[in-house]
């Protein structure tokens, strides 16, 4: 047993960028907006396992080094602590693309409070990592992208529809997934 699936370590705290904003499917007490100061989300990451293949990869969501990430915390109940890691290693660490790492965050309460939380870093050195690729690219991956969790453009858009819930705006993200929509809808209207 380590100190993150260690139980008398108390309470956990883990930050959502992604995917975990909108499905995290683990049991938590508590959800609250919060800011990770230090890293953004990017779509950064080549997905071989739940939005494409090694063949036909798709894109997800990392957290990158610099700038900042708004989000959602998840507080978790010690005695849940322990599935709830096994959970998160199963389900983020498939291809190791993604560091643990425990950082400070801000819930965004009145006053700000900061925690430690449990983060998934992309790790820059692994081959998945896709760094910052035109939107031209950005779209062929997304448009091609199907893995064991998916379409790879319905990953895009319910990540951009959770972001804009909390009222954020990232330009980049939601311009990729206005033309996600644009072309579902006109392929709709064809056929």
């Amino acid at each position: 047993m380590d100190s993150l699936t260690d139980p008398a370590a108390g309470e956990l705290w883990v930050f959502g960028y992604g995917s975990l904003m909108w499905r995290p499917d683990f049991p938590f007490l508590e959800r609250v907006e919060a800011r990770l100061i230090g890293a953004h989300r990017a779509l950064c990451v080549y997905s071989f396992v739940h939005r494409g293949t090694p063949e036909r990869p798709g894109l997800v969501l990392g957290l990158d080094r610099g700038g900042t990430c708004r989000g959602i915390a998840y507080r978790v109940a010690a005695s849940e602590r322990s599935a709830t890691v096994a959970y998160l290693r199963a389900r983020e660490q498939v291809t190791l693309v993604y560091r643990e790492s425990v950082r400070r965050i801000w819930l965004q309460r009145e006053p700000q409070v900061p925690v430690r939380a449990l983060c998934y870093m992309v790790n820059r050195a692994h081959p998945q990592y896709a760094g910052r690729l035109s939107l031209e690219r950005q779209l062929h991956l997304v448009r091609q992208g199907f893995g064991q969790s998916g379409a790879n453009r319905d990953y895009v858009i319910a990540s951009v529809a959770a972001m804009e819930a909390l009222g954020l705006r990232e330009t980049e993200l939601h311009l990729l997934a206005q033309h996600l929509k644009g072309a579902h809808e006109a392929t709709k209207a064809l056929g």
